[in-house]
């Protein structure tokens, strides 16, 4: 039944549409201008009567995911089995011949790549026949490619003029076919090629002219390749003239039924370390001699008949009635409490490893795997002794014990991680300096001063004696730095052990710390859990156990010494005081460490102006004028153009100029340009040296500048020490 024309009831076939134009009967197609013909659309695209619709490559979309078939069907080929036909021209033996082939469709971009199957002694280049590409359709839709749409078991395709039947495919791709809803054929049969028929033929019925014997042994070896039995065994030689009992670890290899042999040697045995005392070999059960050439063969000729060279006949004995056999051990006969001969040695097995057990126990159901006891006892030999190197007076202990207990010298072990710790860094020498007086009554050595240099890097010692004028003595090197044993022990000195008023002893000499510096006081202060001495938490409440009966009497001797009334006493004489009440029981230390806590701090600036005056000067005499230089390298370490750079960089520049100043001169004006953050303006510090634009004049003072300005952290402990408030130590004991 048809609907009648009237208004509303009809369709408009232009409802919906927007593209109204003709169409072009011309195009462009790999750079070639054609005639569109029968592909040609009409008004608005749409396809006109009796045209043909070319089909346009579509590429697979993924079910399952929403990326593209490019991502989604990456890797994933199938795979055809097929076959083409080739005729021979001109050969008797065949007429034509089936070359098999594989197929693959790649699902990510359609290409196809054809591969032949290789086949022994064909004379033919086999492999790939056709490249990884997409291959177009046969005349006259050449303009179109293969898909997947065109693959099914049973058809023929034209592959480039050559046609391919396909006989078969793998389940991946059958599975992927009927997702598609595409029918596949049943597999069919690849035709047999007659003239690799007549050749199989050819093959069977040859005969050899010997009868090979086929040993597989690659099986074995893929099976049990790196497969190891490990039995621990000894060797019992104290029969002999100096022998001794042995110890060794063999080693079965089940890929090739092998055995090898190390020896354990024990540390000071004497023994040479040899890698291997028997190589891996097959290890005869009866040590048979040695075989002449030509003895161990796998064929034995018979007969010889014919003239010798070309044209002579030989027997083969095929029955192998003159070869020699040898019984070698295999894995059945290596078992715990068993005996083997290697060559001639008894080798009793006492042990094994977990592996081992397990593959006894898998394969031939042995479940008793206990040890045996083959320590026995050793004679007892004489004590061999040891050289001492404690007194010795040549290198340092550590290396004299190391050479002692090894033929090869080796260097001692040093502690990696503290040593990176407490490394000088910067201008953080992590050195505690001392001052000491030997313990003698001699006139000539009691004048006598000394500075102890502990380095905390490595806990060494180094003694320097400061020459004095006049005193009939030589300074210098007093200790070269080195580790200190205490005396009669074996304990080493450590950084504990000093401090002030503690006697030491160093090569046969009493030394008393009678000072440090002010690095050093302030280095164990800060570190008060490791120095005892500075642990001012620990030396109040000790303080107030010491002096809680004699409060009355300390505070009446103050008041006597305290001549200004100002509560205040010099620190010899706070010293003194402490000591006469409580005697040895507190150390100069802690009275140091007490009035530090408790005392004024002596305010003292250097004079600037003077110190600049004093490195100019040194710097005139010199003549140096390569501040420009070391202006650009200051600016080109500065990266961010701040004009500030570390005090560090700074310092290693002017080294690295070689800026003709003292250490402590240089880092004492460090110091004073350095602002908090650890910057420092380089333009400043440049221009206070710059002897020829900015000059600064020397004051008539230069006694005082004789010591060279040491640096501030090395003070020593009484410089920035005035008096003592003795009041407000004493309020503080008595609370």
């Amino acid at each position: 039944m048809v609907l009648p024309l009237l208004p509303g009831i009809s369709f408009d076939h232009k409802l919906g549409k927007d593209c109204f134009h003709k169409s072009h009967c011309f195009d462009y197609k790999n750079d070639v201008a054609f005639h569109l013909a029968e592909s040609k659309l009409g008004i608005g695209r749409d396809i006109m009567p009796g045209v043909k619709q070319k089909k346009k490559l579509i590429y697979l979309k993924s079910s399952e995911s929403s990326l593209p078939a490019w991502v989604a069907f990456d890797k994933q080929v199938l795979c055809f089995n097929g076959y083409f036909q080739e005729i021979v021209h001109e050969k008797q033996e065949e007429k034509y011949r089936f070359r098999k082939c594989k197929i693959y469709f790649y699902l990510e971009d359609n290409t196809i790549q054809v591969i032949e199957l290789k086949t022994e002694n064909s004379g033919i280049p086999q492999g790939t026949l056709i490249r990884r590409h997409r291959i177009p359709l046969p005349p006259p839709n050449s303009d179109e490619f293969y898909t997947v749409d065109h693959f099914n078991i049973g058809i023929e395709i034209k592959l480039y003029s050559r046609l391919f039947h396909i006989t078969g495919c793998d389940s991946f791709t059958e599975k992927f076919l009927r997702k598609l809803g595409v029918r596949v054929n049943p597999k069919e049969i690849t035709p047999e090629d007659p003239y690799e028929k007549h050749r199989q033929q050819i093959r069977d019925s040859m005969q050899p002219l010997r009868p090979y014997e086929k040993e597989d042994t690659l099986f074995k070896f893929l099976e049990n390749d790196s497969k190891v039995l490990r039995f621990y065994c000894y060797w019992d030689d104290s029969e002999s003239l100096f022998g001794d009992q042995r110890d060794f670890v063999l080693h079965y290899f089940l890929a090739d039924d092998t055995v090898e042999i190390r020896e354990i040697i024990p540390p000071n045995s004497g023994r040479d370390a040899v890698p291997l005392f028997l190589r891996r070999q097959k290890l005869p059960k009866v040590a048979a001699g040695t075989f002449q050439p030509g003895q161990i063969n796998n064929r034995t000729v018979l007969n010889v008949f014919g003239p010798m060279g070309r044209g002579g006949r030989y027997i083969l004995d095929s029955l192998k009635t003159g070869a020699v056999h040898t019984d070698y051990y295999h894995d059945s006969d290596v078992r715990i409490g068993e005996v083997l001969n290697v060559w001639g040695r008894s080798f009793i097995v006492c042990d094994c490893d977990e592996f081992t057990k397990d593959y006894y126990k898998f394969k031939y159901g042995i479940d008793n795997f206990t040890p045996l006891n083959y320590k026995f006892k050793k004679i007892d030999q004489k004590h061999r002794d040891v050289v001492n190197y404690k007194d010795s007076k040549i290198g340092f202990e550590e290396d004299s014990s190391f050479n002692s207990l090894a033929l090869t010298p080796k260097p001692p072990k040093k502690d990696f991680k503290k040593f990176m710790e407490r490394d000088r860094y910067g201008l953080d020498s992590k050195v505690l300096r001392f001052v000491a007086m030997q313990n003698t009554k001699q006139v000539i050595e009691v004048d006598r001063r000394f500075i102890i240099s502990y380095f905390l890097s490595d806990d060494t010692f180094l003694i320097f004696e400061p020459p004095q004028r006049n005193s009939g003595l030589i300074g210098g090197k007093f200790l070269e730095r080195g580790r200190v044993r205490k005396p009669n022990s074996e304990t080493y000195y450590s950084a504990q052990d000093l401090y002030v008023g503690n006697h030491i002893e160093l090569c046969k000499r009493t030394f008393i710390i009678i000072g440090a510096d002010e690095y050093a006081l302030k280095y164990m202060e800060e570190h008060s859990e490791e120095f005892p001495q500075a642990n001012i938490s620990l030396i109040v409440p000790k303080f107030k156990k010491l002096v809680h009966n004699h409060a009355s009497d300390i505070q009446r001797m103050f008041q006597m010494a305290d001549k200004t009334n100002k509560q205040l006493v010099p620190f010899d004489t706070f010293k003194s005081i402490i000591k006469q009440i409580c005697g040895d029981q507190i150390t100069d230390h802690e009275i140091l460490t007490l009035c530090r806590a408790f005392s004024e701090k002596k305010h003292e600036e250097e004079n600037f102006d003077e110190l600049v005056a004093l490195l100019q000067e040194q710097l005139r005499k010199v003549n140096y004028e390569s501040f420009s230089l070391m202006q650009d390298a200051c600016s080109f370490q500065d990266t961010n153009n701040t004009g500030l750079i570390s005090s560090f960089d700074l310092h290693n520049i002017c080294k690295s100029f070689k800026l003709p100043l003292k250490d402590d001169l240089l880092q004492c004006l460090l110091q004073k340009v350095v602002s908090p953050d650890g910057k420092t303006d380089y333009c400043k510090f440049i221009e206070l040296l710059n002897w020829k634009n900015l000059p600064a004049h020397m004051q008539n003072s230069p006694a005082s500048l004789g010591y060279s300005f040491p640096a501030k952290n090395r003070r020593r402990q009484l410089e920035t020490l005035i008096n003592v408030p003795y009041n407000l130590i004493m309020k503080t004991m008595n609370s």
